[in-house]
């Protein structure tokens, strides 16, 4: 029996709203940002990314705080970024 991987495009898909959740954390107020769990280096890279100007730098930043989130468990953080909407 093969495991059946998700395929490029679903893959990209869940990548892109990883990378626009990460877009939504960088709006957000530093005291909403600090209730949040996250790791250090996901929170520094949200951190850089308030304090650039330049388009490309920041485009940049936004696919690397993406990059991050792969790697960690996005569930609870789409569940607090959920309550802190309401």
């Amino acid at each position: 029996m093969t495991d059946l991987k998700p395929s490029k495009s679903a893959r990209k898909r869940e990548y892109i709203a990883l990378q626009k959740l990460g877009e939504e954390l960088i709006a957000l107020k530093e005291s909403d940002l600090d209730s949040l769990p996250l790791d250090d280096s996901l929170r520094d890279a949200v951190m850089e990314a308030r304090q650039m100007k330049a388009h490309g730098a920041l485009r940049r930043q936004k696919q690397y705080i993406g990059k991050l989130m792969r790697h960690i468990d996005a569930e609870p953080l789409r569940a607090e970024m959920a309550k802190l909407r309401r």
